[in-house]
């Protein structure tokens, strides 16, 4: 019996998280997951996930670019009129000395309608020593959101 009520409970707190996230993607349209096509990125396809706090992860898969590891982004989000702008840095590793390859900075600007979003971003490479390597990049993102 104890299991039992254990597990009415804890179904109550999963449903109760559902609403909250819910309430939070319906004051900012941003806040979710994304499936988003980078056309002219080393991979086309990526993950992105807009958490309420302003902060923004980025996920590819590592393969994707057979020079370096680059499969994962993190960063900072903001309203900006009627769209939203934002920044991911990525840390990648050489794949053959698995050193410190370069930091790469994108920089993004969106807008949203409905359940996809529409927009650019710049992206520019720095060595270990913070000198310019690649970029500036301009590309263009569509997103389309992940829903249950």
């Amino acid at each position: 019996m104890q299991r039992f009520v254990g597990a009415i409970a804890i179904a109550a707190m999963c449903l109760s998280g559902c609403q909250k996230a819910h309430n939070r993607q319906a004051t900012d349209p941003i806040v979710g997951t994304w499936v988003v096509r980078i056309p002219n990125a080393p991979f086309p396809l990526h993950m992105f996930v807009f958490h309420s706090d302003g902060t923004v992860e980025q996920s590819n898969p590592d393969a994707g670019d057979p020079s370096a590891s680059d499969s994962n982004l993190m960063g900072a989000w903001q309203t900006d009129g009627n769209g939203y702008k934002g920044k991911l840095v990525e840390i990648t590793a050489d794949r053959n000395t698995h050193q410190f390859a370069s930091q790469g900075e994108i920089s993004f600007a969106v807008r949203i309608s409905g359940n996809t979003f529409g927009g650019t971003a710049r992206a520019m490479f720095f060595d270990p020593s913070g000198h310019l390597i690649k970029g500036p990049l301009q590309v263009t993102m569509a997103g389309e959101r992940v829903t249950p």
